[in-house]
């Protein structure tokens, strides 16, 4: 089978390479799927799990990307919950061979069923941006009707998650990002926006929430504009953290089943718009993943017509 993999860090996405591995068989509790949309976050190549397994050792060459639509294909034994030939969508175990393949064997419980009437495009958008959005407003932030939530990169696919996600949810959304998404950001539903390369932040005011997937600097900020019994949820990659002297939340985002379910749900009845900027095939992954210029939204690959 097809599948892109990475065999060194400091080569970054330059490093990818598009190779033949053998199909993966369903251990117990697995499912294997048949891929037809793969997403991937570029931040994964920072990711220590991307290189080594639980026990830190080298698992290189892996195949990245841990995002996926597709239809189930086989199943290993004691698995429940699924069935073959059922169309699914959901997030890959990040210590594990990823989904920028045309089969992908992974734990039945890291997948919910899609509906007929999401195209597979959509599906394997929705993973990551959208449990990140959902755990870091309602698990960790704790986000209440009539609060305000400052949405750094409200621009961005996990942003525009952020940014709708707390809109229905009764908040008052701030977003941030360049200059030119601000447009975008008040159409994802951004009641303000802040251009954090003109526009001084600290006029935004006191905040009750933070969603922060930028760092450092423009981290620290956000930190003193939240008022008494706010939170600043900090989303990085599954082993990173970014602590902002006890303040931050750092939180490492997990597949589930029910909000998976909650996400997709919003979908299909127009309440949850996906955000996806680039599509290629899988052939075209690695020019993908190098792009020459800025490229906005969600890259996905279509890895099956």
């Amino acid at each position: 089978m097809k599948a892109i993999v990475v065999t060194g860090q400091a080569a970054a996405t330059a490093g990818m390479k598009l190779v033949e591995r053998p199909e993966p068989q369903a251990a117990i509790n697995d499912v294997v799927v048949q891929v037809h949309a793969s997403g991937f976050v570029p931040t994964e190549l920072a990711w220590p799990s991307t290189w080594t397994d639980r026990r830190g050792r080298d698992r290189t060459p892996s195949i990245i990307g841990h995002e996926l639509a597709g239809v189930v294909i086989a199943l290993g034994y004691g698995t429940t919950g699924l069935s073959v030939g059922q169309r699914v969508f959901g997030l890959a175990d990040w210590h594990r061979d990823g989904t920028l393949t045309e089969y992908v064997a992974m734990e039945a419980r890291n997948l919910a069923p899609l509906p007929g009437d999401i195209d597979f495009t959509e599906g394997a958008s929705l993973p990551i941006s959208g449990l990140t959005a959902w755990q870091g407003l309602f698990q960790h932030g704790r986000l209440q009707p009539g609060q305000s939530v400052l949405a750094h990169g409200a621009a961005g696919a996990v942003g525009s998650m952020v940014t709708q996600l707390a809109r229905q949810a009764g908040a008052y959304v701030i977003g941030t990002g360049r200059a030119a998404d601000r447009q975008k950001a008040l159409d994802f539903g951004a009641k303000e926006f802040v251009d954090l390369d003109n526009d001084a932040l600290e006029d935004v005011g006191g905040v009750d929430l933070v969603l922060d997937v930028i760092g450092g600097d423009i981290q620290k900020r956000s930190a003193r504009l939240i008022r008494a019994g706010g939170t600043l949820v900090s989303i990085v990659g599954p082993t990173e953290a970014r602590p902002v002297d006890g303040l931050a939340i750092d939180f490492v985002v997990e597949s589930d089943r029910a909000q998976l379910g909650e996400i997709v749900q919003r979908v299909r009845d127009g309440r949850l718009r996906t955000n996806i900027g680039t599509v290629a095939t899988l052939d075209d992954a690695v020019a993908a993943f190098n792009p020459t210029e800025r490229r906005a939204g969600k890259t996905i690959i279509h890895v099956r017509p």
